[in-house]
């Protein structure tokens, strides 16, 4: 037998922060809100969660429906429940973070986004909601999580150069590193194949190509492989 419990009860949302790499910036996706409250205002994807769908499949429709982007690497970040943190009432949202390749997306907004766009995550609009403080959990978790496992192959093009992979960790990281112990480090993991290709149309020297091995990283990790840099 069901039962009904009178009580309020809160509502559900999701919402997604979605990184992308765009030469030396980390962008972050951003939509413009079409509805109240905050309408006009950029905030992040996200919306409230169906009654039969999961969080996983919410957060994943939500930016489809918002953006048009379609994540491969998406994760839950935490829960955010401050009582005032949403006008239209007792509203709590399981946030995920979210990589992508930005040449493999193109955006397009619908729904109640009036439209998307990246920013570069050092200079945002402000953004509605408590969403600001969503996207410096997010932050934080990147830079904690690029140096301990290969997430931040997410944000590279399949093929790149050594010096594109340092950027990017130079990037996430806010520093710089030192080239040389770099590529020591990440060679000595034997997770990158080196390519029979270089770099094409660059005025410099054309570096070589290198691949991530998703397959051999996978068997090292139940070996009990760390990735740590």
């Amino acid at each position: 037998m069901s039962h009904t419990y009178e009580y309020p009860r809160p509502a559900l949302t999701v919402d997604c922060v979605v990184f992308g790499l765009d030469d030396d910036d980390l962008k972050v996706l951003l939509i413009q809100r079409g509805v109240e409250p905050f309408q006009g205002r950029w905030a992040l994807p996200g919306g409230f969660v169906r009654m039969d769908e999961s969080l996983d499949e919410a957060a994943r429709r939500e930016l489809e429906e918002e953006s048009g982007i379609r994540p491969g690497h998406l994760e839950q970040l935490f829960t955010f429940g401050e009582p005032e943190r949403d006008p239209r009432g007792r509203v709590v949202t399981v946030a995920y973070f979210a990589l992508v390749k930005l040449s493999a997306h193109t955006l397009r907004a619908a729904t109640d986004a009036r439209e998307a766009a990246w920013f570069s995550v050092w200079d945002t609009p402000k953004l509605a909601f408590d969403h600001a403080d969503i996207l410096t959990t997010a932050l934080q978790r990147l830079k904690g999580k690029v140096r301990y496992q290969p997430i931040g192959f997410e944000l590279l093009p399949p093929k790149f150069t050594l010096t594109q992979l340092q950027r990017l960790y130079e990037i996430v990281l806010e520093r710089e590193l030192d080239k040389r112990n770099f590529r020591k480090k990440i060679l000595a993991m034997d997770l990158l194949e080196e390519l029979d290709e270089v770099e094409q149309d660059v005025s410099h020297r054309a570096a070589r190509l290198y691949r991530f091995d998703h397959k051999k990283y996978r068997q090292l990790e139940k070996a009990g492989f760390n990735f740590e840099l």
